[in-house]
């Protein structure tokens, strides 16, 4: 039997906390050729985002020098061909910078070098040195290469912060991206739930809404990203994804409790330790907004890319899924400037039938049709308002296309089972 053909994928970045389970999900994904790991300001900046690259990498190769037999479960640790590794944005494409340092920590890893300073990068490790290139090149320049370098539609870019290193890409070389580029995949957006940074706003289109809305909201669709090739995943979907601290004790480490009883390295794999130590103080801030759970927002968009190569074929002018992934076509605009709606998905929702009624929480709403083991739509309006026209036609969305919205997956049973059994080998 032929072996199957591999996705290739370029990971444009901010790694923060869910972002780097998502890396080691990728790592350990036989379904994935990583070529590149692009580095975005975001969750932090853009250079301390870099370095967690480092201290990942060096977490597996510690790892793998004390379990050698688990080599195997990392087959994008030592490939042939190492990915490259760049720096690419510091900022948005226009506008200040932000960041989610209060729940990633300045670090991105919720402050390990201060707690773990064992977890430090060392250079002078072998562990880990060859296993990707730095290159001095601009994000830019390194898709490009990478595009130009397979064949058509091949490859996968998958945008786990900011959109700003993708909207240069598309404005610098529009052409290139809409030969070459086979699928694009971003975690971003919240468009019937509220936003995870601002009442309205999640935070990777909240740091740069400009990015987002030039990409996903074009003014002129024959010069930016091609739509029916791009597959969103918002707060929507995602959210219901999780990590519970409690399972992840139970499954992974026994000992892990908090950043008030830090982690010891002493009787566990340096993996464990690792994904411990920033854990602890995760799991201190997701209890104070009432959950003690990890949302896996990141790792969803590697899974759908793992799932979801880009030679599917597309269906009513939206991407390819593979069984149990469904998306729907959702017509947005991005608001960039708002005194209190920056980064918010104004959703038009006048003629679709995948949105909850206007001011509905979808969670809620969910929550009471399984209640009632009802169906979608029994506990929504149906009230429409009349159109009143307006001046400009160019401000009317219904002649627009709209993007791709993931809004089925598998289950988030499945994906924990995935990550577990991935990254940590539990079975």
């Amino acid at each position: 039997m032929a072996e199957k053909t591999r996705t290739p994928i370029i990971i444009d970045t901010d790694p923060g906390v869910d972002d780097t389970v998502a890396i080691l999900l990728a790592i350990t994904s036989p379904e994935l050729e990583i070529l590149a790991y692009i580095i975005s300001f975001g969750n932090t900046d853009v250079h301390a985002a870099y370095n967690n690259i480092y201290k990942l990498y060096q977490a597996i190769g510690r790892h793998i020098a004390l379990h050698p037999e688990d080599a195997a479960r990392f087959p994008n640790f030592s490939p042939i061909v190492p990915p490259l590794l760049v720096v690419g944005p510091e900022g948005p494409l226009e506008g200040g910078r932000h960041f989610a340092q209060y729940f990633h920590g300045r670090d991105g890893l919720s402050d390990i070098n201060e707690r773990h300073p064992e977890l430090n990068i060392d250079f002078g490790s072998s562990s880990f040195s060859h296993n990707f290139q730095p290159v001095k090149e601009s994000g830019v320049e390194v898709a490009l290469r990478l595009l130009e370098s397979r064949p058509d539609r091949s490859i996968t870019y998958v945008v786990l912060g900011p959109m700003t290193n993708l909207a240069q890409l598309v404005r610098q070389h529009r052409q290139t991206v809409m030969d070459k580029i086979g699928r694009v995949i971003a975690m971003a957006g919240a468009l019937d739930v509220p936003g995870n940074t601002t009442s309205v706003a999640e935070f990777n289109v909240f740091a740069d809404p400009y990015a987002a809305k030039e990409l996903l909201v074009p003014t002129d669709p024959t010069s930016s990203l091609p739509l029916d090739r791009v597959v969103l995943a918002p707060l929507d979907i995602t959210t219901s994804h999780e990590l519970p601290f409690p399972y992840y004790a139970q499954k992974v480490d026994p000992a892990f409790k908090s950043a008030a009883q830090p982690s010891n390295a002493d009787g566990k794999s340096p993996l464990v330790h690792f994904t411990s130590s920033f854990f602890e103080r995760t799991r201190e801030i997701m209890l104070e907004w009432g959950k003690d759970a990890l949302e896996l927002h990141d790792i969803v968009a590697i899974w759908c890319a793992i799932e979801n190569p880009p030679e599917i074929n597309p269906v009513g002018g939206l991407p390819g899924m593979s069984t149990g992934w469904a998306v729907a076509e959702r017509t947005v605009d991005i608001e960039r400037t708002g005194e209190i709606t920056r980064g918010m998905f104004v959703t038009d929702r006048r003629e679709e039938n995948t949105a909850y009624a206007p001011g509905a929480n979808r969670a809620e709403v969910q929550a009471q049709l399984d209640l009632r083991h009802l169906g979608h739509g029994l506990l929504e309006s149906t009230a429409l308002p009349a159109r009143v026209g307006v001046e400009d036609p160019g401000l009317d969305q219904r002649q627009r296309k709209g993007v791709a919205c993931l809004v089925e997956t598998p289950g988030p049973s499945v994906l924990l089972q995935l990550l577990t059994r991935r990254v940590w080998g539990i079975q």
